[in-house]
């Protein structure tokens, strides 16, 4: 799979290959294609093993797509500790190769002749633009509601999650029932990597996320942290997020915010999505590949132990 998105991100001549290669080898988590590999469990044929990592690169290149993307909407200098396309190259090259990425995952999937597949990530993308909108249109409310949060955080993630599972079921020929219960269990993992990566956001520390304690914050995104914590302290509540404009203004709420015991309130929050996934597993799959899907569910969790 890797090599697979080398090879996409190199293939289209200067200066796009050297942004979008910046863009792949930036690396990450790998979360997504993880997801779509283990739950197709064994390939069983030559045949199989390329469409999963077919299926598992046009997850990855969607979701490398969107950042590019947030990077320009964010005027985000730094991505995972790096300078961002959009700081090193501008608004239009940026632009110019998130669009590419995201119609090379499509290229990809369109390859395997299956439209289902090709639906399936359509509809993520579908949902990844409305969860952008709704996040644009929440921007500095502090008053938004979990119910709202939660919405925003199903479109923006948990359903690229939840397409990544499916799309690697339905690669592996897993039945119907099977492949909406291992969508099941992706969505819900992908909402509990959200709300622990927002936790993220206001713990810290920088050189662990590489970005500073409530970048958030700064961008005017109302998080589950700060949602729990204004219940427990009025104060919180009343900010303006528009008057945080300096990091050192983020950090300080930050510290709030933490103050009031949000932080373990959220974690419990995201611990209850993955212990939820977890019991979402259909009966019969291999013991090799229930483990795996358990790793996975326990690594969302991990990284912030």
């Amino acid at each position: 799979m890797e090599e697979r998105l080398t090879a996409i991100a190199g293939a289209h001549g200067e200066p796009l290959a050297t942004h979008a290669g910046a863009t792949i080898a930036a690396g990450g988590k790998r979360l997504r294609p993880l997801l779509v590999l283990v739950a197709a469990g064994e390939p069983g044929s030559a045949e199989v093993e390329e469409a999963l990592v077919r299926a598992a690169a046009a997850v990855e290149l969607v979701h490398s797509a969107t950042l590019v993307h947030d990077d320009v909407l964010d005027d985000a200098p730094l991505r995972r500790g790096v300078p961002t396309v959009y700081a090193t190259a501008g608004r239009d090259a940026a632009t110019q190769t998130g669009d590419l990425l995201f119609a090379r995952a499509f290229s990809e999937l369109a390859r395997g002749e299956d439209a289902e597949q090709v639906r399936l990530l359509s509809d993520a993308g579908s949902a990844l633009a409305r969860g952008e909108l709704v996040q644009r249109a929440d921007a500095w409310d502090a008053s938004i509601s979990l119910e709202r949060y939660l919405h925003r955080c199903d479109l923006k993630t948990a359903r690229l999650f939840q397409a990544a599972a499916r799309l690697g079921a339905r690669c592996a020929g897993a039945g119907g029932a099977v492949e909406e219960a291992l969508g099941d269990f992706g969505r819900r993992i992908g909402l509990a990597f959200q709300l622990l990566d927002d936790v993220l956001d206001v713990s810290g520390p920088a050189e662990r996320t590489g970005k500073h304690r409530g970048t958030d914050l700064l961008d005017g995104t109302v998080t589950l942290p700060f949602i729990l914590a204004r219940a427990r302290d009025p104060e919180l509540g009343a900010i303006d997020p528009r008057t945080i404009t300096e990091p050192a203004q983020a950090e300080a709420v930050c510290d709030r915010i933490a103050a009031t015991g949000a932080l373990d309130e959220a974690r419990a929050q995201a611990l209850d999505h993955v212990d939820g996934a977890k019991a979402l597993l259909p009966e019969g799959l291999e013991e090799r590949q229930r483990a795996a899907l358990l790793l996975v569910a326990d690594g969302v969790v991990a990284r912030y132990a």
